[in-house]
């Protein structure tokens, strides 16, 4: 197959490519394998097989989409965003790329010969907050963030080209992903991530959100195995509704802690201190229960227990199947 990759060098992008490139039993046999990002700053670019290429570009150019697209890619694993606190800053560059660059890769899929897979890596934002409680697959929309709008939006314009038939659609919503690096992306949930790295090299962290707050998360190699498992798995066609909220683990911040420790095998809790912001809290610490029967259904898993979470968050060079222990 040929495969595309936008947002490649990202910190999910670079996960995933190091997954489809090592190993002697590739997850996806590829002919030609595209990664395109602005630049590549962590990829590495000096790359000796010829059937790996870099582009370098934004989804927002027509030309670079065009080069994106020569290679008549088979899937599209589409990463590529302003995250949510940059686009809520910058909201013509939100919209440029979010929304504008999603459609300029929708309309290059409807000029290819054959329909691809396109697998559009959507967001929990889409449901904005306060949530009900519980959430789950019949839980509407109601982002109350431009990222979360430009994604719900990207959804909405999967579903219609997927019944169009110019693509073969199918939008999951990513939940919290750590452990990111301590990088200044933009976005606004890098405390889940902050606490994990912190607190697993002993070093003393000062949390935002209060003990009692309550995320959604997944480690780095399991959404690496979800995006897989999306862009290979055989979903009926006639399936109208092509987004899913994929399973994620429902904790409050001290389990989270409590975890680091079991992980790094002594108490972790005397390094914390809370500092809640009132802002930051209302917006990503007051997750409700989710079920997610639908994703689940299609085979969709998340890290099965906290400390796996941990453990894979902290070591995302994992290779084993998607979890399945609860």
């Amino acid at each position: 197959m040929n495969l595309l990759v936008t947002g490649a060098d990202g910190f999910v992008g670079r996960l995933l490519v190091a997954r489809l490139t090592s190993g002697a039993n590739l997850p996806i046999p590829f002919a030609k394998l595209v990664l395109l990002d602005r630049a590549f700053g962590n990829v590495p670019r000096e790359c000796n097989d010829p059937r790996i290429e870099f582009i370098e570009g934004s989804i927002a150019d027509a030309d670079t989409v065009v080069r994106a697209f020569l290679s008549l890619p088979d899937i599209v694993i589409h990463l590529a965003s302003v995250p949510g606190g940059l686009a809520e800053r910058q909201y013509a560059l939100g919209r440029d790329v979010n929304l504008n660059g999603t459609h300029a890769l929708l309309d290059a899929c409807a000029r290819l010969p054959q329909a691809p897979r396109f697998v559009f890596a959507s967001s929990i934002s889409v449901l904005g907050a306060p949530l009900p409680e519980p959430v789950d697959d019949t839980t509407e929309p109601r982002p109350n963030m431009s990222y979360g709008a430009q994604k719900w939006i990207g959804e909405i314009l999967v579903d219609d080209c997927h019944r169009r038939g110019w693509i073969d659609g199918r939008s999951i919503r990513l939940p919290g992903i750590v452990a990111r690096p301590s990088q200044p992306t933009g976005a606004l949930s890098i405390f889940m991530s902050d606490v994990i790295r912190e607190l697993a090299a002993g070093r003393p962290y000062e949390c935002p959100v209060s003990a009692d707050a309550t995320m959604w998360l997944m480690s780095g190699a399991t959404i690496v195995d979800n995006l897989i498992h999306a862009a290979l798995a055989d979903i009926p066609a006639g399936l109208r509704k092509r987004s899913w909220t994929l399973p994620a683990l429902h904790c409050a911040m001290r389990e989270l802690v409590e975890a680091v420790g079991i992980h790094a095998r002594r108490s972790v809790e005397p390094l914390v201190s809370y500092r809640p912001n009132a802002a930051l809290e209302a917006s990503f610490g007051h997750y409700p229960p989710l079920t997610t029967p639908a994703a689940d259904a299609l085979g969709f898993r998340h890290d099965g227990s906290l400390t796996r979470l941990v453990a894979r968050s902290l070591d995302p060079s994992h290779t084993d199947s998607l979890a399945t222990d609860a």
